[in-house]
């Protein structure tokens, strides 16, 4: 090799750029070869000065300057491969995904209890809105805002004296079935909700009545005609005005069937879901799974992403976290409050948190003694130490509730007074009720969490240690939810655990289904069995009422008298955590817990 003022010659700096060029090494590690080169010259020139007297010198120069020369390869190779790499990674990182990116795969989503049935109209429970939400739509709905926007209907108005209205329906649309949505299907679907003689009506259809004043024929229904005036338009004519009239039609009860489907599985389409959503049924195995698949002729282009959808039942909160660390699954509802930290500091798993929209409370049977007695609601509300139960359930995660509406809710009354947590005063007003020495008594709780009650049972035997700091010895008895429902519907409990998620973003949708006298008849939302009139007539003149300011004033009188009365112990209001696999994207937990799955996709395809 020929020196320049002790530099490489310029056929190895070719080649040091030529190995640049070829691997886009970054130029900080091409400069280190270069100094890495002019010492090594510089280390052959020093032996070959020292050994040229020597026999054997020229050899062992050639020797190590081969040696040297193979280390110095072997490093910019390695050098090489390493940039090219990082670079890679980089860019895939990096990488946008295309439309096309984002299709296909199958996402598995852990959830703590089954679903009651599937046909929208005659279910209330969580579980099964969150699959008929992906079957069925409505004509409105709201977003993660709470804000109602156009879904099957794509437009509305409404005549001047706000009780007729016309909606322009979407065109192009299909259900599941092949059969095309149109006016004629929304009246078949009304049809079937509201009249009794219907041959279609089969089943309790428990929000129907709730929100339009009982089934046709009934004194009080408030529909007049829904009719198909062309074939994508409607009109639906009222016989009052009805503030949250429009909020009804976006509540996941009302998602429309196909017609074709509710001819061919009558009674049976709870096992049969067929609509028009982004997915379609497949399969449910009782108690373990259901599964929905891509609805391939879905309105929305390009959507959904997945090709299914499973949705998969783990009791127990620690295995499902469990599964979702081991990758069984890739999102999950329904965790301990206190193990979002071990989310948080797990690689690959990502924590989320559901906008509170809830309440969590225990209701009493009022219709069984004691809990008739005013007095001794009230020694229960100041014997149950809410803040602690907060504090050790929910991890920060929850505020103590007052008011049976949310604090995220238009006309929450703030300036509630609360009970206080008092164990002597309770005692007073149990002894002044005449049961000095307490009296025993049952406590219902479902066994699988829900979004307001993280821990059932160990909430429920929080609670059974603090009445019985009064005197009265509670017995816990927990089922799982479907039978939960049913037996707590049929009034068979004293106390029961409870809670709600508003579907919709109106006041009328905690107070009326939960608490008013009319719905107070088994099988009952009202499982307080709580019949005053008065806040019965407060809260219907209120959905009756147009102007929000003159609604907030009667729903406040309301909640004031509700204080008085005491039919529930107010527990918590919550954000609720969940957890997902970071290469989930798209997910959204909606406020009302009916999360559409329409826009979730996987990265790590």
């Amino acid at each position: 090799m020929v020196f320049y003022w002790g530099f490489p010659s310029n056929l190895f700096i070719f080649k040091i750029l030529n190995i640049y060029l070829k691997f886009h090494i970054n130029m900080i590690i091409l400069v280190i070869i270069f100094l890495m080169s002019v010492i090594i010259e510089v280390c052959l020139r020093y032996v070959e000065k020292v050994n040229e007297k020597h026999i054997g010198g020229k050899r062992m120069k050639r020797n190590l300057q081969r040696s040297m020369y193979l280390l110095l390869l072997l490093i910019v190779l390695l050098a090489a491969c390493s940039e090219s790499t990082e670079e890679k990674g980089s860019e895939n990182s990096g990488k946008e995904m295309t439309e096309e990116d984002k299709q296909g795969g199958t996402l598995i989503y852990g959830r703590g209890a089954d679903s009651v049935g599937l046909d929208p109209i005659n279910v209330t429970d969580g579980e099964s809105i969150r699959i008929t939400h992906n079957v069925f739509e409505t004509l409105l709905e709201y977003d993660d805002n709470l804000e109602l926007q156009p879904k099957l209907a794509t437009d509305y108005s409404s005549s001047e004296d706000g009780l007729t209205w016309t909606f322009q329906l979407r065109e192009g649309v299909k259900f599941h079935d092949g059969t095309d949505f149109n006016a004629e299907a929304v009246v078949f679907n009304f049809e079937r909700w509201m009249d009794p003689e219907n041959p279609y009506h089969q089943g309790d259809f428990p929000y129907y009545p709730f929100l339009y004043g009982g089934f046709k024929g009934d004194e009080n229904h408030l529909i007049e005609h829904v009719i198909a005036t062309d074939n994508h338009e409607l009109e639906i004519k009222l016989k009052r005005k009805t503030a949250p009239f429009l909020s009804y039609l976006a509540i996941s009860m009302f998602g429309i069937a196909s017609p074709a489907a509710i001819e061919k599985y009558g009674e049976e389409l709870y096992e049969h879901p067929v609509g028009t959503g982004p997915f379609q049924f497949e399969e449910w195995s009782r108690n373990s799974t259901i599964t929905l698949v891509k609805n391939p002729n879905y309105w929305m282009e390009g959507k959904p992403y997945l090709d299914k959808l499973i949705y998969q039942v783990i009791p127990e909160n620690a295995a499902r976290l469990n599964a979702l660390q081991t990758g069984e699954i890739d999102i999950l509802d329904g965790m301990n409050a206190g193990d979002t930290n071990i989310v948080e500091e797990t690689e690959g798993l990502e924590l989320l948190k559901r906008p509170s929209f809830n309440i969590g409370y225990m209701a009493f049977n009022m219709e069984k003694e004691p809990f008739d007695d005013p007095l001794v609601r009230k020694a229960i509300n100041m014997a149950i130490n809410k803040e602690e139960i907060v504090d050790a359930f929910y991890n920060g995660l929850a505020d103590p509730a007052t008011s049976p509406l949310p604090p995220s809710l238009w006309s929450h009354n703030k300036e509630l007074e609360k009970y206080d947590y008092d164990v002597e005063e309770a005692k007073k007003l149990l002894a002044e009720a005449g049961f000095e020495n307490g009296f025993e008594t049952e406590l219902y709780t479902m066994s699988n969490p829900r979004p307001y009650l993280p821990e059932p049972m160990k909430i429920a035997e929080a609670i059974q240690s603090d009445l019985a700091e009064i005197g009265i010895t509670a017995e816990i008895v927990s089922m799982e939810w479907a039978t939960y429902l049913e037996d707590t519907k049929n009034g068979k409990h004293s106390m029961a655990m409870y809670g709600w998620t508003g579907v919709m973003a109106d006041p009328d949708n905690f107070l009326y289904p939960n608490l008013s006298k009319t719905n107070a008849e088994v099988p009952a939302q009202n499982i307080a069995f709580y019949k005053s009139d008065e806040f019965t007539s407060l809260i219907t003149e209120a959905r009756e009422t147009i102007d929000q300011d003159k609604r907030t004033k009667l729903y406040k009188e309301a909640q004031q008298l509700f204080q008085e009365d005491a039919p529930w112990v107010m527990l918590a209001y919550t954000t609720p955590p969940l957890a997902q696999s970071d290469y989930v994207e798209g997910y959204k937990p909606h406020p009302m817990s009916n999360d559409l799955m329409t826009d979730v996709y996987l990265s790590n395809q």
